[in-house]
């Protein structure tokens, strides 16, 4: 096992930074979500409403305090704004495994690359410096976008996980489960470049 599971790194590419999100944040973050309308569709299936900046504090605090998660802020390389978040979670050195999740991304930045550059940061980070075995994903069953999203990563579907999560309305959320192993991180590393090569 190599890299230090537990540090919090920043990572960068041409156009996106990830940076270790602070609670300092939570003003930028509720921005970055937009209007109401707009930060219900960007948080649709997200464990949680669009909050507004005490929520937000709280939200981030809870973050950072969780020993399972490692939190980022999405930033633009060259001005600094926070675009949105993602973590490592479900880290477990013992085992060289993670997940990657919690991630939203400013509607206005959709389908722009960053999600693409934001993947390849994390996925380097785990592969090649902390020499990750296997990195998993988790998406609600309904979050067919997100689905669609994974898959063009490279992972591979494993599953659903019925009644894995409580959904902020109460009802009971299907998980579909995603995996990446080290034997399909070139490939896919491969195919992920060529995509963000191309990417406007």
């Amino acid at each position: 096992m190599t890299g230090d599971w537990l540090a919090a790194p920043t990572l960068a590419r041409t156009r996106l930074a990830l940076t270790p999100l602070r609670l300092s944040d939570a003003a930028d973050f509720v921005r970055a979500l937009g209007t109401p309308a707009v930060a219900a569709e960007v948080t649709a299936h997200l464990t949680y409403a669009p909050p507004d900046l005490p929520a937000a504090r709280r939200l981030i605090a809870a973050a950072l305090t969780d020993p399972d998660r490692m939190p980022f802020a999405q930033r633009l390389v060259g001005t600094g704004e926070l675009v949105g978040t993602t973590s490592f979670y479900e880290i477990q050195p013992q085992h060289r495994s993670l997940a990657i999740g919690h991630t939203w991304l400013a509607k206005p930045y959709w389908r722009t690359g960053l999600n693409t550059e934001a993947k390849l940061l994390l996925l380097e980070q785990a592969f090649e410096v902390l020499d990750a075995l296997r990195v998993v994903w988790h998406t609600d069953i309904r979050n067919l976008r997100s689905q669609a999203a994974i898959e063009r990563l490279g992972a591979i579907r494993e599953g659903v996980l019925r009644h894995h999560r409580i959904r902020p309305d109460g009802s009971l959320r299907d998980t579909v489960q995603y995996a990446m192993v080290s034997d399909d991180w070139p490939a896919a590393k491969a195919r992920l470049l060529g995509v963000g090569s191309t990417s406007r």
